[in-house]
């Protein structure tokens, strides 16, 4: 696969900055300035969802995020923006399904876990879901998590029956 160099690792970067002050349109045009052959790259893809996911674009992100895996399944966020993207498109039990081999291919992936959690939480497999959370709480900054978790509307059925299941 052909590398980056300038002008497209400008561009590149520049949508990245975009992404983060939270400028879709922004970042899609310097997307655009990306020389053709390589805008199917897995890091073109990678920007492309989260334009879309912050255009709530679900079957795009999925689509895309499908793409970065089969493009390169060696990355991690192809495979937990492919379900969190079919998540949010209610296909929670699809999302739960193809993040779960992820867990053998990324073993320090905290994130993997915790997205499991929501999933089980989501679909009422409240055991299931408090031995994710237990697990990506192992695995990354236990506090940091834990906050945030403790905000996550897909882990509310978890909290909601504390001490049960």
């Amino acid at each position: 696969m052909k590398q980056f160099e300038p002008p497209d690792i400008h561009h590149l970067t520049a949508a990245e900055g975009w992404i983060e002050l939270g400028s879709p349109v922004e970042a899609n045009a310097e997307l655009e300035n990306i020389a053709p052959e390589l805008r199917a790259h897995p890091a073109v893809l990678d920007l492309r969802w989260h334009i879309y996911a912050h255009l709530k674009k679900w079957d795009e992100c999925m689509f895309l995020a499908d793409r970065v895996v089969v493009a390169d399944p060696t990355l991690v966020s192809g495979w937990i923006h492919r379900s969190f993207a079919l998540h949010e498109l209610k296909r929670t039990q699809e999302a739960f399904d193809l993040l779960f081999p992820a867990v053998e291919l990324f073993p320090k992936a905290e994130l993997i876990r915790y997205n499991l959690a929501c999933y089980c939480a989501q679909l009422g497999k409240i055991k299931e879901a408090r031995e994710w959370l237990e697990k990506a709480f192992a695995l990354g900054d236990a506090k940091e998590m834990k906050l945030r978790a403790l905000d996550d509307p897909d882990l509310e059925p978890l909290w909601l029956t504390t001490g049960n299941g």
